[in-house]
């Protein structure tokens, strides 16, 4: 395992939202949260994932903890969390991981 990869932490969101939710209201926040994580030092990546059963599923890596800390802690995404939390959200599951094991494949490389 690489040195990087030691240090790399990854967010597993789980989340639902309530039936009543405004998703209009709700897409221009999940954007502007895109927006200002991927700007911020040690973002590495966000994949967003739908189940069939209602579940989404966001993956996020940070380079290191102070990254995921400074992003956690950003006084904009505290608002939206506690926004998301009165208005959109029935429930949510936050797990943050380190890889035990990185490896990978690329065809051709």
């Amino acid at each position: 395992m690489s040195d990087a990869s030691a240090s790399k932490l990854v967010v597993i969101f789980r989340s639902r939202l309530r039936q009543d939710a405004d998703l209009a209201a709700l897409e221009p926040l999940g954007m502007r949260m895109y927006e200002l994580a991927s700007a911020m030092p040690g973002f590495l990546s966000y994949k967003d994932f739908a189940a069939a059963d209602g579940e989404n599923l966001s993956l996020v890596e940070f380079a290191d903890a102070d990254s995921l800390r400074a992003w956690r802690l950003h006084p904009e995404h505290v608002a939206v969390q506690e926004r998301a939390r009165l208005e959109f959200m029935a429930e949510y599951q936050i797990d943050v991981c380190r890889p035990e094991r990185s490896y990978a494949f690329k065809a051709g490389a």
